[in-house]
């Protein structure tokens, strides 16, 4: 079974990152929550399943996993059916289903990894083939029907995290430069037309909370929309109350952003604004260290992979904890439009946590068979 793999090269320095991150994340989740008890306990939870999950997947030949590229699929698909038939709405989205001794979940943190596993089958299946009209087009419907189940639910974020996750293993791949300028050249018109039409109201799918913070991060000073930025105002002074050296976890002083009830979802969507607040400075530079240092140890990995397969797992990995980390701290700091993205390893949420070590188990397997002399 480990006939192929080399040990020496089990990247102890990217488990060491996540540990640390998840750590963190159990301290700033207590102190976001006041010390919930039951906040906390899911996240220890979370975090004890994910890392035991992460590492059992290390030592499956992720090629095994790829080969079951169908099942997979399938199942991403039938989860994501499943919400939208008999799953649980909560603030105004149905993004939960609940499995027997499972209890709640989240498909779309699982159809992520999913995708992931069945994209890197795909493009080293086709990769003599990817610049070919056929294959092309057949990518982009076998993505498609994944991001429109998601962006149903609603969730807008979440579709855009894993369009993103999907262009950039077509990148990774190989694509030609052709195809990524005639995607450029239709994709900038068209996203100008979009939020030309977004300002008259004209675009129907989009659901009216979505517009309004999509237009109120377009115009920020407009007094209709001073509602809608309420949280990511608050979120910016309390990252900037934090200082450099922050005012400490669990505090509880008057002045405190958190303890103030002036932000909500400190423990998820802006636990950024926690860390900023109570971490400082030299905190929040600590968490976007060791998130960048995660990302890098995928891409070292991705360029030492033995396969394509491999290379797009560790590509495909990277841009999902880089691309959702840079957007929850924009989202706190007000450069992007206010969204619903947990920072990697860090927010509560069991979904998110499980899902994310699932898919760095695949990272490590990968590198425990890195080419040979490499």
């Amino acid at each position: 079974m480990f006939s192929d793999y080399n040990f020496k090269y089990y990247n102890y320095r990217l488990v060491l990152y996540m540990l640390s991150l998840a750590v963190i994340g159990i301290l700033v989740v207590a102190s976001a929550s006041n010390q919930d008890s039951g906040i906390v306990t899911k996240q220890i939870i979370g975090v004890m399943v994910g890392f035991a999950l992460a590492i059992g997947l290390s030592i499956i030949d992720y090629r095994k996993i790829v080969k079951l590229y169908v099942l997979v699929y399938g199942l991403c698909i039938l989860l994501l059916g499943a919400v939208l038939v008999m799953g649980h709405t909560a603030g105004g989205a149905t993004r939960w289903i609940y499995i027997p001794g499972l209890g709640r979940i989240q498909p779309s943190e699982f159809v992520k990894i999913g995708l992931i596993v069945f994209f890197s089958w795909y493009w080293n299946k086709y990769q003599e083939k990817m610049n070919t009209p056929v294959m092309v087009g057949l990518a982009a419907l076998l993505a498609a029907f994944p991001i429109s189940l998601i962006f149903a639910e609603p969730n807008l974020s979440t579709s855009l995290v894993v369009t993103v996750i999907i262009l950039c293993m077509v990148f990774s791949a190989g694509i030609s430069y052709r195809w990524i300028g005639g995607v450029l050249a239709i994709a900038i018109p068209a996203g100008m037309l979009f939020i030309y039409l977004l300002t008259k109201g004209l675009i129907p799918f989009i659901h009216d909370y979505q517009a309004r913070r999509i237009l109120a991060w377009i115009y920020p000073h407009a007094e209709q929309y001073a509602e809608n930025l309420y949280q990511q105002k608050n979120s910016i002074m309390a990252i900037s109350s934090g200082q450099l050296q922050g005012k400490g976890l669990f505090n509880t002083t008057i002045a405190s952003v958190k303890d103030g009830n002036f932000l909500s979802a400190g423990e998820t969507d802006f636990i950024f604004a926690i860390i900023g607040e109570e971490m400082g400075f030299r905190g929040s530079v600590i968490v976007i260290a060791l998130i960048g240092l995660v990302v890098f140890e995928c891409l070292y990995t991705a360029s030492k992979a033995k396969d394509m397969s491999g290379r797009l797992i560790c590509t495909g990995m990277a841009a999902l904890i880089g691309f959702q980390a840079f957007s929850n701290i924009a989202v706190a700091t007000q450069i992007f439009p206010n969204t619903g993205l947990p920072l990697p390893f860090v927010s509560s949420g069991v979904s998110s946590l499980t899902s994310i070590f699932m898919g760095m188990g695949l990272v490590l397997n990968v590198g425990l068979q890195r080419k040979i002399g490499n």
